[in-house]
């Protein structure tokens, strides 16, 4: 009955196209999207309870091990539980956009995965259809377009709650997802170079083979994967998915120890678990885009591929899962690893680094594009190397007239700092603290002690004859605390 229900469709539909998706019975639809919903519950429900598990090995101490086996039932009964507790809702506070707050955060989430391929054309209950919701011709932009609402969910707790740590949260959260996701976008300007399309179908295909070259009288592939070809596009995106979603290292926002909770300091009960959720299913997401875009979707990896099955009927579904899956535990380590950096670091990463390395790799990769479609035409080679070359001489120069400036504001490096934490040249020493007060060399609180041991000794010479002379000063030692 299974395979009857659930059977592979032809090798010949087996990569599906844009024109898949037209004529789809409505139920087929719907069937997808409660698909697709139940499995991010349920991705999520695993991700805490792995998330809680990995980091507790990577400490050497026990996670969940209580709820069900293993511990697996502990993230459904912690969501059960915050579904029932008390909903409390401050006072002063914007009810209509507090309680929009949470669902603009989750909803864009959720609609963002309904692009992302699972695998090929299969058959469900005698109906070819493709192992995803929709395609669009531009459906990359739709994911960066759910993501720039995303932050407006963000935006709105901050500026709803009427709180200041609140606001705090919502405008660094706010620039710091504005920031990433520029970089994001620039990620992946070069793989539609590449496949000369948006369409996560399209570019799940482009990526089936690579160019083919003879070894010992065997006909072998050149890597097609865009991680590999495009390296410099994976990394970035790698980068920029961890600042999207607010993970550590880049978890700004929801620093406890400057902003209590961030954006969502003044929720709690069910909408806390909305931003919760909301976290969680953007960490999927971006995990599933990095697979469709950058290895090669549901495509099986090397040497797996070899066999002239892997790509079709439901293998291809485990292929894309195990590469999520991947994904997904970088986060984890990623947590367990890294300490939060500062969020000055965090900015100039974002606009300094990652934009400007983004634009120039760019340049290079639509220069090499055009010059093999004009055939290898040299003056265009040259005329592309001649751009790259300037943009890093703008680079290193703004660098050299950056670094003279902070010189010449600072002063020599090798300046002691005086009182209260100031450099001879009177900049400010932020932030370091000042360590060099007085009383830490025991300037008046030896003096002080020294008064006292002096009017001791006058009164045991009173006493016992014995003279108070300069050994009682001697005696005092450099005082180094409180």
């Amino acid at each position: 009955m299974i395979s009857h229900v659930l059977a592979a469709a032809p090798a010949g539909g087996s990569n599906p196209t844009l024109a898949s998706f037209y004529g789809q019975p409505w139920w087929m639809i719907v069937l997808k999207v409660v698909v697709l919903f139940v499995f991010l519950m349920l991705t999520t429900l695993f991700m805490i309870w792995a998330e809680r598990r990995v980091i507790g090995r990577m400490q050497q101490r026990p996670g969940p091990n209580r709820a069900g086996p293993f511990g697996l039932l502990q993230s459904l009964l912690d969501g059960i539980k915050l579904a029932l507790k008390e909903d409390i809702v401050p006072r002063g506070v914007d009810k209509l956009l507090f309680w929009l707050a949470p669902a603009i955060s989750a909803i864009p989430a959720l609609i963002s995965f309904s692009v992302i391929p699972f695998g090929p054309e299969v058959s469900i209950f005698g109906v070819h259809t493709p192992l995803q919701v929709a395609d669009l011709p531009v459906a990359v932009l739709l994911v960066l377009a759910m993501s720039s609402m995303g932050v407006y969910g963000i935006v709105l707790a901050g500026w709803a709650s009427s709180s200041p740590y609140s606001l705090l949260g919502g405008l660094r959260s706010s620039a710091q997802v504005i920031s990433y996701e520029i970089a994001m976008g620039l990620s992946f300007v070069a793989v539609f170079l590449y496949s000369g399309s948006l369409s996560t179908t399209a570019i799940v295909n482009a990526q089936a083979n690579g160019a083919q070259f003879h070894l010992f009288g065997v006909i072998l592939h050149w890597p097609s994967w865009f991680a590999v070809l495009l390296l410099p596009s994976f990394l970035i995106y790698l980068v920029t998915m961890v600042g999207e979603t607010n993970r550590l290292p880049f978890d700004l926002p929801e620093g406890e120890g400057e902003l209590v909770g961030g954006f969502h300091t003044e929720y709690s009960s069910l909408k806390f678990a909305i931003f919760y959720l909301a976290e969680y299913v953007n960490m999927t997401t971006v995990a599933g885009l990095a697979t469709t875009l950058f290895l090669g979707g549901w495509r099986a990896p090397w040497p797996i591929s070899v066999w002239s099955g892997s790509n079709a009927g439901w293998w291809p579904l485990l292929w894309f899962l195990a590469k999520v899956g991947i994904l997904l535990f970088c986060f984890i380590w990623l947590r367990g690893t890294l300490p939060r950096i500062r969020y000055d670091q965090l900015m100039k990463l974002g606009w300094k680094v990652l934009i400007p390395v983004s634009l120039a790799w760019i340049m290079m990769i639509a220069t090499i594009r055009v010059w093999r479609s004009q055939g290898g035409s040299v003056p265009v080679y040259i005329v592309g190397g001649a751009i790259l070359a300037a943009l890093l001489a703008l680079a290193w120069a703004g660098d050299m007239a950056s670094e003279r400036r902070r010189v010449a504001r600072e002063g020599p490096a090798d300046d002691e700092e005086m009182e209260g934490g100031q450099s001879p040249s009177g900049a400010p020493s932020f932030p370091v603290p000042p360590l060099d007060l007085p009383h830490y060399h025991g300037i008046g609180v030896a003096a002080g002690v020294a008064g006292s041991l002096a009017g001791r000794d006058g009164a045991a010479a009173g006493i016992g004859g014995r003279p108070a002379g300069p050994a009682a000063s001697d005696s005092v030692k450099e005082v180094t605390g409180a």
